[in-house]
């Protein structure tokens, strides 16, 4: 990493990523978006214990390229310039994985999306997972009745997806086994 001194590229992440998603909200129309990639992130730090910091910058960005106007080399180029090549190009390529194309229609867009995270890194696959994690919660803590059935088939896809890449790094079967605890809570309830 050629960074400045004390520069982390969880830092730079965050605050592109709070560029990016200022004025956004969740779907409550109250939360502001940003409170969701920094709970992806910290899920990926706290919950599944993966202190790499590119799956963290990853997990910061993941949603920028799909839900706002930066594209591949914007992601790119702000790892760039204060780090190297080879980190920016796991960053965005990364985030990319975790891009759908909104061109297709559902079905076709969902499994070219599995598809080609399939086909990524173990680094996009834990950020799924802590991204349908976090996605799971924020239902569960809704007033109105949450869909739990769409939300457990996604941590289902994401297991089924990250399962290949368990050997990668030691926080891979804890993600996979935090999502399935999740599962199992909510299915004990009905």
């Amino acid at each position: 990493m050629s960074a400045q001194p004390g520069e982390r590229m969880w830092q730079v992440a965050a605050s592109l990523a709070a560029r990016f998603h200022s004025g956004q909200l969740r779907k409550d129309g109250v939360t502001p978006y940003i409170a969701h990639p920094f709970r992806v992130a910290m899920t990926v730090r706290q919950v599944f214990e993966c202190d790499d910091e590119i799956a963290t910058a990853i997990a910061l960005l993941h949603d920028v390229i799909e839900d706002t106007p930066a594209d591949y080399d914007d992601v790119y180029g702000a790892i760039r310039r204060p780090f190297d090549k080879k980190s920016a190009r796991l960053v965005a390529d990364g985030v990319a994985a975790l891009t759908k194309d909104m061109r297709l229609r559902g079905s076709e867009r969902e499994r070219e999306y599995d598809a080609h995270l399939a086909s990524s890194s173990w680094r996009a696959a834990i950020v799924k997972l802590a991204d349908t994690y976090d996605n799971f919660v924020d239902r569960l803590t809704r007033v109105d009745e949450p869909d739990t059935e769409s939300i457990v088939r996604r941590c289902e896809r994401a297991i089924a997806i990250a399962q290949p890449f368990e050997r990668d790094h030691e926080a891979m079967p804890r993600a996979i086994g935090e999502v399935r605890a999740l599962i199992e809570s909510v299915d004990e309830e009905r």
